[in-house]
């Protein structure tokens, strides 16, 4: 990823906050043929003691993506935060023009296999008390049949990525003036909506990086 020093997000904590907080990730490998390979899913940012933790998740059986992991191909998880499209109508300054507001992070490694289907069901249930928490009725393995949430492990294979290499970029306008800057975040604000409010936020905030 390209990224200009004054876009460097060097905050590690508020890299791996926005891990956390889009944890719908794009995960690439390279095939046999030097092509990519891409699946959209959720990964799980968990700490296991080594500088940058891991990522836990699960794809298909059917999804020849975890035919790479058995490789050892190395491999990039895409974190994409909060975006939003900024108009040079909304600047101090005159002269400037349209560019796109964005924070992202890619995290690098090489996925592992989980053999064993009692690891593979503690990923689905790790990921399930992730994103089943703000419900009002969570919902569990517990509520299946005896063996039977095991059993649907066959139809899944499950992975860990230890972290090799964080990258984050955080593009919010640093390089601009502070008046249009925050003329930007304002305009941003008035047109509503959770990216444009939380670009917003962030381009006034601590989570702009010094220029």
């Amino acid at each position: 990823m390209y990224v200009p020093p004054h876009f460097d997000l060097k905050d590690e904590a508020a890299a791996k906050a926005l891990m956390h907080a889009r944890s719908f990730a794009t995960l690439v490998s390279t095939d046999e043929e030097g092509a990519p390979f891409v699946t959209h899913l959720p990964l799980l940012l968990e700490e296991d003691g080594s500088p940058y933790g891991k990522l836990v998740g699960h794809v298909a059986r059917a999804n020849p993506h975890w035919r790479l992991f058995a490789r050892g191909t190395p491999s990039l998880a895409i974190f994409h935060g909060p975006h939003a499209y900024i108009s040079p109508n909304w600047y101090a300054s005159p002269n400037l023009v349209p560019t796109w507001n964005y924070t992202a992070v890619h995290a690098y490694g090489a996925p592992r296999i989980l053999e064993n289907d009692a690891d593979a069901l503690s990923v689905v249930e790790r990921l399930a008390a992730r994103f089943e928490s703000s419900l009002r009725q969570p919902w569990s393995t517990a509520r299946l049949p005896p063996g039977n949430a095991l059993a649907q492990m066959k139809g899944i294979v499950a992975f860990d990525m230890p972290i090799s290499r964080l990258q984050a970029k955080a593009k919010l306008g640093q390089n601009r003036l502070d008046a249009d800057r925050h003329a930007a975040a304002d305009a941003l604000e008035k047109q509503g909506g959770e990216d444009n409010i939380a670009v917003a936020a962030l381009m006034r905030g601590p989570g702009v990086p010094p220029a």
